[in-house]
């Protein structure tokens, strides 16, 4: 049996079993693959002579461009041989800084047929942050939007320049034009064997704790692995998938590239210089979007529309990034009649857990584990826990599983101890093996020795109609050690005063354990990574060192 037939056998099984967890869970086997190239192997021939759109871009102004899967074979194949004809060889690392059109998706299935490491990275890096990103990944080439060719001025090194959309005007001084490689014939030959096991993508986290790490994944880890995401989330042939993702993150590839392509199905973009919830429920009626991945914040904004007055052909709603609160769920659920399922994963993984389509979803719950994967809890002691850090088995490891840490062996022998993949977040889980998450081990804290869980006390304030988001840490305190401080942003237009906060209080105090209450309440800005995801780690500084961004107000000074 090929490699090729050997991914799709798997791909098969999966969807045959979309509906029936027990089945797929507990006879589902990872392709074993010894050389393998997705974009080759599998997306090549998929392609062939199929008109099926494989990419959809719809501009704000409602311009499209859809883009079949054989033209995007072709398209691919020029660029892969244009860019070889650039100098990137075989395992040279690729940084990729472009925005949601159509030369991202081109760029990386040419990057993939020529066996080169791809380091996407989002357009809102520069400074320090892009040097580090250019000397920590050794970057030798760089494809990126024209617009974007200022921030590398400043960089040193020796590194082709590639830029994208110079359109009429010629390519930034020193920087070759993209446009070139639609010129180049399309009949692009590899020049060598991929290894399943060879590196493939390079991606910086987040770094919502601490510098962000290299995450290096393989032509497996990645297009294969992400098969549990693609069953995660029911995706099949026909579908049009939207995923709210902005490129240079791993969110982007796991359902803007690989789950949707895995199943056949088109991936849906659409472009825009502000969200707008109206525009977004509109574009998916008028688009006919079937299955819709979006972020906590995304579906928080959402719900602020009267979502019953849009009826979209979507069969499919997931939620990722950060656990959704159990409001948002409820409130689309009695809208549209569907029940948006929660999933778990990493940058360092595919999607691990999850409510995959036809299981029943407790409240509260991200699911069970998911096919290829073998999860455990583990306390301090890395032994078997009710409540515990979410680990994978390693004997043998997850294929969706990263080859480790670039440049830090230490960290990825941390990280794989003891036989498990230890993922740094808590969780608990019931009888039935249904998960329900605590949060990261760096923002679980103690207050008069209960351990509390900020994303139980955030998803009670968010439900607040006041409230657009909210981040729990500990505030010293001389008799508990420690109380829960809600660090608070408003909707927009809503005042940060001292009868809002009272009416917080009273609200939060009805609805959580007293052991939870929520002592202290500060109006301000909440800080963010470059992806979106809140920092505790500053505010918990701030917090430590006294200090204060916004207005304080603590829960004593009002009567109950």
């Amino acid at each position: 049996m090929t490699p090729t037939e050997r991914f799709i056998r798997a791909r098969d099984f999966l969807q045959q079993h979309r509906s029936d967890y027990d089945t797929a869970y507990r006879d589902y086997r990872a392709p074993e693959l010894a050389e393998f190239n997705w974009a080759l192997d599998y997306f090549d021939v998929h392609a062939r002579g199929n008109d099926t759109a494989a990419l959809w871009v719809v501009e704000e102004d409602g311009s499209d461009r859809r883009i079949s899967y054989a033209d995007m074979a072709a398209r691919s194949g020029r660029v892969a041989a244009w860019l070889r004809d650039c100098g990137v060889r075989r395992g040279d690392r690729v940084l990729l800084m472009l925005p949601n059109r159509v030369e991202l998706w081109e760029t990386m299935l040419a990057g993939i047929k020529l066996g080169a490491v791809l380091v996407p990275t989002t357009m809102l890096v520069s400074g320090a942050d892009l040097e580090d990103r250019m000397a920590r990944g050794r970057i030798r080439h760089v494809v990126a939007q024209a617009s974007e060719a200022p921030k590398f001025a400043a960089l040193a090194g020796e590194y082709t320049r590639i830029a994208v959309g110079a359109q009429d005007a010629p390519p930034p001084a020193g920087w070759r034009d993209y446009a070139d490689s639609l010129r180049t014939a399309a009949d692009f030959q590899p020049d060598g064997i991929t290894l399943a096991s060879d590196p493939l993508l390079l991606y910086f986290t987040s770094g919502t704790t601490a510098k962000p790490k290299l995450v290096l994944h393989s032509h497996q880890s990645y297009p294969v692995g992400h098969l549990s995401t693609m069953y995660w989330i029911g995706l099949r042939a026909g579908d049009v998938h939207w995923n709210i993702s902005s490129p240079g993150w791993a969110k982007h590839a796991w359902s803007c590239v690989f789950a949707p392509w895995n199943a056949g199905a088109t991936v849906f973009v659409h472009n825009y210089e502000r969200f707008s919830a109206r525009a977004c429920l509109d574009t998916i009626v008028r688009c006919g979007v079937t299955s819709l991945c979006a972020p906590p914040t995304v579906w928080r904004m959402l719900i602020k529309e009267d979502l019953a007055a849009w009826q979209p052909p979507l069969r499919e709603l997931v939620g990722a990034g950060e656990p959704l609160n159990p409001e948002v769920i409820d409130q689309v659920e009695r809208a549209w009649g569907i029940r948006i399922r929660d999933g778990f994963g990493q940058s360092e993984t595919t999607c691990q857990v999850g409510n995959s389509p036809g299981q029943p979803v407790k409240p509260g719950s991200m699911g069970r584990p998911l096919p290829g994967y073998r999860v455990a809890l583990l306390d301090l002691d890395d032994r078997p826990a009710a409540e515990g850090e979410i680990a994978l088995a390693l004997d043998p490891a997850p294929l969706g599983l990263m080859l480790g840490y670039e440049g830090d062996a230490a960290k990825t022998g941390e990280v794989m101890r003891a036989g498990h993949y230890h993922t740094g977040d808590s969780a608990t889980v019931d009888e039935e093996g249904y998960y329900f998450y605590v949060g990261r081990n760096d923002d679980v804290f103690k207050s008069s020795d209960y351990r509390i869980s900020p994303f139980e006390l955030e998803s009670v304030l968010i439900e607040h109609p006041d409230v657009l988001e909210a981040a729990i840490v500990p505030s010293p305190d001389p008799l508990r050690l420690a109380v829960p401080k809600a660090y608070v942003a408003l909707r927009a237009g809503v005042a940060p005063t001292r009868e809002l906060a009272g009416a917080i209080f009273a609200f939060a105090r009805t609805r959580l354990s007293p052991y939870q209450r929520i002592r202290r309440l500060e109006f301000t800005e909440l800080p963010k990574t470059i992806s979106g995801k809140i920092r505790r780690v500053e505010l918990r500084r701030a917090e430590a060192a006294g200090q204060r961004t916004g207005v304080e107000f603590r829960e004593e000074e009002f009567a109950e």
